[in-house]
């Protein structure tokens, strides 16, 4: 099986080529990704714990879902396609902004990405893929943010770099 590939992209998010997911990681070159969150009507972010056999922050609970572009995927249909196949569930999105952040992780990779944030609204309970994703719950926004800062070690750090930007747009 051929190994997944990222949208290089600059600054402005435009394309300059392709490259292995796990390169790009290795040598920290600037991807295209996009991340999702979903509310309820309660106002709470429905939060993954990532699978313990992923190969970078297993264990560590996210947002909803993230991951990267296809080539001539949109930014809505890429967080459509993840967010079925994580947490098999479909429901409409918009993206709120973008972003470019760099986050290194204790085993060489690297994160660096221009992040195209989405939102959507759900109710029902997820079903989850148990390959990507150990267990989910929905936590009020104002808790998330005290947890993220009480104990950061149980939050993927990108996730902490994003949600500081996502929760400072929602409370706007």
């Amino acid at each position: 099986m051929k190994e997944e590939e990222v949208i290089l992209v600059d600054v402005n998010d435009t394309p300059v080529g392709t490259m292995p997911k796990m390169e790009a990681h290795e040598k920290a070159v600037l991807h295209r990704a996009f991340s999702v969150f979903i509310l309820n009507k309660e106002g709470q972010l429905m939060l993954q714990q990532r699978a313990l056999h992923k190969y970078h922050s297993p264990g560590l609970w996210t947002n909803t879902c993230c991951s990267h572009q296809r080539v001539g995927e949109s930014n809505l249909e890429a967080g459509a396609r993840r967010l079925a196949e994580e947490m098999g569930f479909n429901t409409p999105l918009e993206e709120l902004f973008s972003f470019i952040y760099k986050a290194p992780f204790d085993n060489g990779l690297t994160e660096h990405e221009l992040d195209h944030v989405l939102l959507g609204y759900y109710q029902d309970v997820p079903r989850i893929n148990k390959d990507e994703v150990a267990h989910w719950k929905w936590m009020d926004l104002d808790q998330v943010a005290m947890e993220i800062k009480s104990v950061p070690e149980n939050y993927t750090a990108w996730f902490k770099i994003i949600f500081d930007r996502f929760y400072k747009h929602i409370k706007a």
